[in-house]
């Protein structure tokens, strides 16, 4: 196939590519700013709707992953403004320009995440599950529902509700490592929260089985089928990296750093199950914890 995917910087994006290219697909990538000379990256704007319809063609699979980070900071309006604005506008314009191709590609894998079920405590979240509650929820929303014009032309789209990605490369696991390692990791909070979480190798064998698999569409929940609380996560990575992890982090100052972002994120529960994966007969190469956290490690 060849392959076209924006947001090819990013921790899933970079290993995407490494990763198709190695399976002999050829790989055009998305890129904000200008190009570099080879016809291997095509120039966009998807904040100021720049796109060139006439460089998309002849691609036969989207993979986009582009938008603003998640967590990168504080929720203020106005950073809540350039996350909502690239990744819904990003979308909308990437969908419309490949509705209007002749002939569009055959399908067009979109990024979405676990937060658009919300907070919902013990829960167990499917793909059939409701909408949450939050900026993240609605965010979710409208960042699936702007890649309609694509499925409306026949592009078979898949929304992966992706959770979180486990890589020392990038991502929540990066920015706990030092503090795990240096033995002052612990619990967040009460602890009780769910955590869904996915090793980067199976994220990839998720993208290619959505790539190729005709009968998948719609949302699909990229997690693990073995979410974890908050305080299994912290006691099995201490046990993987071999330190204690007897320290907490109050909820009261999370909020206090982070603000909004702390409820809808490092505090919220989201006990996501893979199950449109696991009907299709996907076989997660790391499905617990501890032997994802081995493999990624190196422990």
């Amino acid at each position: 196939m060849k392959v076209l995917v924006s947001g090819s910087r990013g921790l899933i994006g970079s290993a995407l590519v490494r990763f198709l290219a190695e399976g002999g697909h050829p790989v055009t990538r998305l890129v904000r700013g200008p190009a570099r000379p080879g016809g291997t990256e095509i120039p966009w704007g998807p904040t100021e709707g720049k796109l060139d319809p006439g460089m998309l063609e002849s691609h036969d699979a989207v993979v986009h992953l582009a938008g603003e980070n998640l967590t990168a900071g504080r929720w203020t309006p106005e950073r809540k403004a350039r996350i909502f604005n690239s990744r819904v506008r990003g979308t909308r314009l990437l969908a419309e320009t490949l509705a209007g191709l002749a002939p569009p590609p055959k399908v067009m894998v979109c990024a979405s995440a676990i937060g658009y079920y919300g907070d919902r405590g013990e829960e167990v979240l499917t793909e059939e599950s409701s909408l949450g509650r939050g900026f993240l929820a609605e965010l979710c929303r409208e960042w699936e529902a702007a890649s309609a014009p694509a499925a409306e032309k026949g592009v078979r789209v898949v929304r992966l509700r992706t959770g979180i990605v486990l890589s020392p490369a990038g991502g929540a696991l990066k920015k706990m490592l030092l503090s795990f390692r240096l033995g002052l990791g612990g619990r967040l909070g009460s602890g009780q929260q769910y955590m869904s979480w996915i090793a980067l190798d199976d994220v990839l064998a998720v993208v290619l089985r959505a790539l190729i698999d005709d009968t998948l569409a719609g949302p699909v929940n990229a997690v693990a089928p073995n979410a974890v609380t908050n305080v299994e996560f912290t006691r099995t990575l201490g046990r993987v990296l071999m330190r204690p992890t007897i320290f907490a982090v109050p909820a009261f100052a999370l909020r206090a750093i982070f603000g909004e972002m702390a409820d809808e994120t490092l505090l919220a529960s989201n006990r996501v199950q893979p199950a449109k994966l696991l009907t299709h007969g996907f076989a997660f190469q790391y499905p617990e914890l501890e032997g994802a956290l081995r493999h990624v490690l190196g422990k």
